[in-house]
This record gives C-alpha cells, sequence and structure tokens, in this order.
C-alpha cells in the first residue's frame, strides 16, 4: 500500500468520538482519525511488514499514521539510528508505549536489550519511559535471547533505588517492567515483590480522568502464577 493509500483507509474509519477525546488531549502537532489502537493493531496485521511504508508514514503529521509505521515496521531493518530519532519524536510520550512496549516492533530487533538498558539510564524521561517499556518485553524473552537472572535483578535494584523521583510516565512503565521480571521465576518474583509491596499501587491518570492504580503485587502473587513458579 501507499501512503495515499493507509490515509484514505484511515479517513474512511474515522471516529468522531475518538476525534473529540484526541481534540481534549491535546497532542501538540498531529491531528488523529480517533481510531483506537485495537483497530490499528488489525489493519496493521492486513497491511504486513513494509519498511518503505513505514518509513513514509512516519513522516507523515497523523498519530494512526505513526501508529501503524511502528507496526508494520521490520525490525530486521530498524538501526539503533533510526531508534533515536524516532525516541525524540514521541509526541511528548504520547506514542511511547506502542514505540516500546505492548509487543512493540522495536522490541524484536536485535539489539533491544542492549538499547533498554542504555535508556532507562538516560538523563531524558522519555528514553526512560520507552526503556522500560524495552525491559518489559525483554522480561519475557526465552532460551539464548533472554538476559541472565543477574541482568534483571540489578533492574529490579535500580527500579527500587529511583521510582520514587520518577514522573507518572515513567513510574508506569516501571511498574510494568517489575511486573515482568517477577513472572519469569521464583527468585527474580521475591526481588519484585519485594520492590513492589514498598512501591505500593502506582497512581496514573489517562485522558479520561484518574484510573484505577496499578498494583504490581496484585499481578505477582496471583494463584497462577504462584502455581506456575512452584510458590
Amino acid at each position: 500500500m501507499t501512503v495515499t493509500e493507509v490515509l484514505a483507509l484511515l479517513e474512511a474509519e474515522r471516529d468522531v468520538r475518538g476525534m473529540s477525546h484526541w481534540e481534549r488531549l491535546g497532542s501538540p502537532g498531529l491531528k488523529s482519525f480517533g481510531i483506537g489502537l485495537t483497530r490499528l493493531r488489525k489493519l496493521a496485521k492486513e497491511i504486513g511488514r513494509d519498511r518503505e511504508l513505514a518509513l513514509a508514514l512516519w513522516k507523515t503529521d497523523v498519530w494512526e499514521g505513526k501508529v501503524l509505521a511502528l507496526l508494520v515496521d521490520d525490525p530486521a531493518k530498524i538501526t539503533r539510528a533510526q531508534a533515536e530519532t524516532q525516541v525524540e519524536q514521541m509526541a511528548n510520550g504520547m506514542l511511547a508505549h506502542v514505540f516500546a512496549s505492548c509487543d512493540a516492533t522495536l522490541a524484536k530487533t536485535p539489539f533491544v536489550v542492549e538499547l533498554a538498558d542504555q535508556w532507562v539510564r538516560s538523563d531524558d524521561p522519555v528514553r526512560r519511559d520507552c526503556g522500560y517499556g524495552l525491559l518489559y518485553e525483554a522480561s519475557k524473552f526465552s532460551g539464548k535471547k533472554a538476559p541472565s537472572e543477574e541482568f534483571f535483578l540489578a533492574h529490579v535494584a535500580r527500579i527500587a533505588d529511583r521510582i520514587g523521583t520518577e514522573p507518572e510516565r515513567v513510574r508506569m512503565a516501571m511498574g510494568s517492567a517489575l511486573m515482568g521480571i517477577g513472572k519469569r521465576s521464583a527468585r527474580l518474583n521475591q526481588a519484585a515483590l519485594k520492590v513492589a509491596r514498598v512501591v505500593g499501587p502506582i497512581e496514573f491518570t489517562s485522558g479520561s480522568g484518574e484510573c484505577e492504580p496499578f498494583d504490581v503485587v496484585k499481578h505477582l502473587t496471583s494463584d497462577r502464577l504462584r502455581e506456575k513458579l512452584g510458590l
């Protein structure tokens, strides 16, 4: 598909209610057709991997176009230079979730672990947000691709030291990383759970107002997980 065809498809899928919500959010420099992420993921699957289309869509000023760009890009061809450029263009962090977590394409690159480790140490809060999103994705890896327990334990300690001073978006990303790490093994579960209990439920807001706090402890103490880990 071409950019023109994709934009026409998005125009046909426009959601007036979603557009009104977008206007209330007031994202700088981007317009939106009000289409939800679930629908955009379905559209991305229909389009398939398309590197050239992804690069072209990223240059548009349409929210959904940029989201589709992230979803259809080819992880085998994404470079670190591209990642560093795109992370500077996250619309004040509003694209970070699609960019770096929620089964992100960037998380499928061969350099994702190194990038996550670098970005969580950045002075830039958007990079830290994305870095912890990538760390959550890395927590799901298995086999030779998976980092060591020592790697994850070091990041649990880092989260414990810094989560109290971070902005809301980064705190949420840290909570997700902590949850993912704590689901890997009994040892990591106990380490993550210890931190999660000290931190408590993480308060956050959304475009529609306040949401229920993110309770990492609840996720790490479920009966199903305890049975899986032999706890």
